[in-house]
């Protein structure tokens, strides 16, 4: 194993460690804000609910997160259940919702504070006081006595402070302080009715769980006739499921991890590899000196077309340019003081020199006549002489 892999393989065990040891030492933070989110699991969410209700209500429950103004426009309903739960709704959809009340359908609303324009509409008065340690919600009806709800997160006096005398109070809540104030009442409304509840906090993941408290939620909602119900979620933008292809990955807090650690270790990589490195030098065979090769194949070529006169005209030529390149002698005449300084500067004899020129001369002369024996020595001569 290389330097490299074991310089990656420390990395990636410290990382790991590391990692490791935030996991362990990480305090878990329970996020104990109201969101009343079907999506969210937080304590104060509506996860749970959100599973169940279809449950709650039969298999009739249909969830519509458009306006009630938008969904009552452009379709004729038959008398049903409404249910509404901390939504912000506009006037003119309460309108709309009204009008379905009047004709026979039911409404329940969960909120924590109702709109002005609903509590002037019908005359009650809501009552928001400090939070308390513990408070007890019961319902009035006494066949569901024993199916109270004990509120010790975040529990509060609220209530109504004052309703009409023909309203219905179908359940209350009890302090520490021995206070009593209505919490759940009943409106009727044309020929259909109006339930407020003053307490959605009923409906929220961290009640729900615990064990009994699902009689009491059931208890109110059974106030509501066996019919389609319709529920009013509002679209809440930022707990829309994401499209993107990684959202599974990011939710779980493990995959998550998991996903960082792969990112983190493939940018340690790109940089541990980022420096150049030295690329393979090819083999490149040097040029071949193919002058010999070059000179036996015009020679041959000459030979085979027997042309000696031609072949001693340009050995000659080539031989006196040696001789005034190297020996620094006038070729021009080839006399007795040519021979003279050659058989000076070589140490050749004179009678091999005075031969040389001869065929020398013999290979220049345009009208001698040639013979093979004559280029083979004149060749072999004017080699000896250069040596």
């Amino acid at each position: 194993m290389n330097k490299t892999f074991k310089l990656y393989g420390i990395i990636f065990l410290i990382v790991l460690a590391v990692l490791a040891l935030l996991e362990v030492n990480k305090t878990h933070i329970t996020d104990w804000r109201k969101n009343f989110d079907v999506d969210k699991k937080t304590p104060f969410g509506l996860f749970v609910f959100n599973k169940e209700a279809n449950r709650i209500f039969d298999n009739k429950l249909k969830k519509v997160q458009h306006s009630p103004f938008d969904y009552y426009k452009n379709s004729k309903k038959t008398p049903h259940n409404i249910l509404v739960i901390v939504s912000e709704i506009d006037d003119v959809s309460w309108d709309k919702i009204l009008d379905q009340v009047e004709n026979g359908s039911d409404l329940m609303l969960f909120s924590e504070r109702f709109p002005k324009y609903f509590s002037e509409g019908f005359g009650f008065q809501v009552l928001y006081e400090a939070y308390g340690e513990k408070n007890v919600l019961s319902l009035t009806d006494k066949k569901f006595v024993n199916d109270s709800l004990v509120l010790d997160k975040l529990p509060s006096e609220r209530g109504f402070l004052r309703i009409n005398e023909a309203d219905e109070i179908l359940g209350g809540n009890v302090t520490l302080k021995g206070n009593h104030r209505a919490n759940f009442i009943k409106i009727n409304y044309g020929d259909g009715n109006i339930y407020l509840h003053a307490e959605p906090l009923v409906l929220t993941n961290y009640y729900l769980l615990i064990p009994g408290n699902e009689k009491y939620v059931q208890n109110v909602f059974s106030y509501l006739p066996s019919r389609e119900t319709i529920w009013f979620s509002e679209k809440n933008e930022t707990s829309t499921e994401s499209s993107s292809p990684m959202r599974f990955i990011l939710s779980k807090p493990a995959l998550r991890y998991a996903w960082w650690l792969l990112l983190g270790g493939l940018v340690l990589f790109v940089i541990f590899n980022a420096k150049r490195k030295q690329r393979i030098v090819p083999v490149i065979e040097p040029l071949k000196n193919k002058s010999v090769e070059f000179v036996k194949s015009i020679g041959n070529l000459y030979l085979q077309e027997g042309d000696f006169h031609d072949m001693m005209a340009k050995k000659a030529q080539f031989f006196l340019n040696k001789v005034r390149m190297d020996l620094l002698i006038d070729t021009q005449n080839l006399d007795g003081d040519f021979t003279h300084k050659l058989q000076l500067k070589t140490g050749k004899s004179l009678e091999e020199i005075n031969e040389a020129v001869t065929l020398i001369k013999k290979g220049q002369d345009p009208y001698a006549s040639v013979m093979k024996e004559d280029l083979i020595r004149m060749n072999h001569l004017l080699d000896q002489i250069l040596k």
